[in-house]
């Protein structure tokens, strides 16, 4: 894993909703420079403690963009590569890392090689490349594997060199254009063999480069050695953080984290509290209260952090299981954040304050925890690694707690008084539905 990724912080971009595309790459002849609209709010990232821009599709694509017709070509409803260029530069100006998120499981039918099967039949030059059954009978379509049943998502056959060839000039093609990783869409669809075979041949002329695929359920640890891959997307802490605070059951999460310090064991997952693919985090939540102990386990526990854009501003949107089922979750943004509602302010500078603390503490990103104190609704957890550590609180109970925090100081970020600090038998006084980060002695 690149040195570099220590101290990143990712602010995740749904681009195709972020700047109002049209949902339908037909809609419009473009190529329309809708890309550069996200240099306005590259100081707004930096500023909240992000270090990084990680971008959803952005690559000429039919529809969401995950349905990829070239992988080479920035998508013309977001402008060019001229537009992609002038954004790494503005990044770069920032001290902002750029992650490209590859669609590489699957590609959308209009894709020229499957095209070509589609006009050619089974002669045609890039066959291989699918995974195709031939039905007897002239003028017939074949059938093809596809992604969880989507027909207009064409499974790419792994199996076969020249995908394995094209995948990796792709990589190589935008990390040498500036991009410094990839996120590897659907990477749990895709045989971990692939990635093995892939991943060297794009480390050997980018070996400062970082790979994170999207994997859901299953062996992480095991998919990660399998695979090659630096990380994994970790969806298991993802899910216990809000259904602990929902249910004010806080055995789950305590549950969770002792898996998670597992997994930090073979690799450094990619954290989150929200994405392009989920309800938010402030609609998820059952108890508007508690965002504020969702982001303060997300950001002073082990990993690599993604704050999804408009979390950061408490933005709410609820995904549902239809066509379109994304749209609240991925929204046109104002073009500057002047336009921001004020009432989202507060929540941005929560989430900059916590930045700011794990900026102060490096070794987070490492980190273990232990469990000092638990019961259903309060929980004294300890970050740790490398001879450093701090106290996390959390008390999701209609009333006041006062819950141990041994050798704890004072309250680096959150709400509570500390009771003889530094003091073994040191407590901490946590307000309702509060939580606090305390430094310790």
């Amino acid at each position: 894993m690149p040195g570099w990724i220590e101290s990143a912080l990712w602010w995740h971009v749904y681009p195709l909703g972020f700047v109002g595309a049209p949902r339908a790459a037909r809609d419009e002849a473009g190529p329309v420079h809708r890309l550069g609209r996200l240099e306005a709010w590259l100081d707004y990232a930096a500023e909240m403690g992000a270090t990084g821009l990680a971008l959803g599709p952005i690559f000429a694509a039919a529809t969401h963009g995950y349905d990829t017709l070239d992988h080479f070509r920035i998508d013309p409803r977001l402008g060019n590569e001229g537009d992609f260029d002038a954004l790494v530069a503005a990044a770069r100006a920032r001290g902002l890392r750029l992650l490209l998120d590859g669609v590489f499981n699957h590609v959308g039918r209009d894709f020229p090689a499957f095209a070509e099967v589609l006009r050619s039949g089974p002669d045609a030059p890039r066959a291989g490349w699918f995974r195709l059954s031939w039905p007897r009978g002239p003028g017939l379509e074949p059938d093809y594997a596809c992604f969880e049943g989507h027909r207009h998502l064409v499974t790419l056959n792994h199996d076969a060199p020249e995908v394995a060839a094209y995948v990796e000039r792709v990589m190589t093609h935008w990390l040498a254009r500036g991009a410094d990783g990839w996120r590897l869409d659907a990477a749990y669809a895709v045989p971990p063999a692939f990635w093995a075979r892939v991943l060297p041949r794009v480390r050997a002329a980018h070996p400062e480069a970082y790979f994170v695929g999207e994997v859901i359920h299953g062996d992480y640890a095991g998919f990660v050695a399998a695979s090659g891959l630096d990380a994994v997307t970790q969806y298991e802490l993802w899910k216990a953080i809000w259904s602990a605070l929902n249910d004010r059951n806080l055995y789950e999460l305590a549950h969770a984290l002792e898996r998670h310090d597992g997994f930090l064991d073979r690799f450094v997952p990619l954290t989150f509290l929200g994405n392009h693919d989920v309800t938010r985090i402030a609609s998820r939540l059952a108890d508007p209260r508690h965002l504020g102990a969702a982001l303060a386990v997300l950001l002073t526990c082990g990993g690599t952090p993604a704050i999804y854009a408009g979390d950061e501003q408490g933005f709410r949107g609820v995904k549902e299981e239809r066509e379109g089922g994304d749209d609240a979750v991925r929204p046109e943004f104002p073009a500057t954040p002047a336009g921001l509602p004020a009432e989202g302010w507060p929540t941005y500078r929560l989430h900059r304050d916590l930045a700011g603390l794990r900026r102060a503490h490096p070794w987070l990103h490492r980190a273990r925890i232990r469990i000092d104190h638990l019961a259903n609704r309060q929980m004294v957890a300890r970050p740790h690694a490398d001879g450093h550590a701090l106290l996390l609180a959390l008390n999701l109970d209609d009333a006041p707690a006062a819950l141990p925090s041994p050798r704890g100081r004072a309250v680096e970020a959150g709400t509570g008084q500390v009771i003889d600090p530094g003091a073994a038998g040191a407590r901490i006084l946590v307000p309702p539905h509060a939580w606090a980060v305390l430094s310790c002695a």
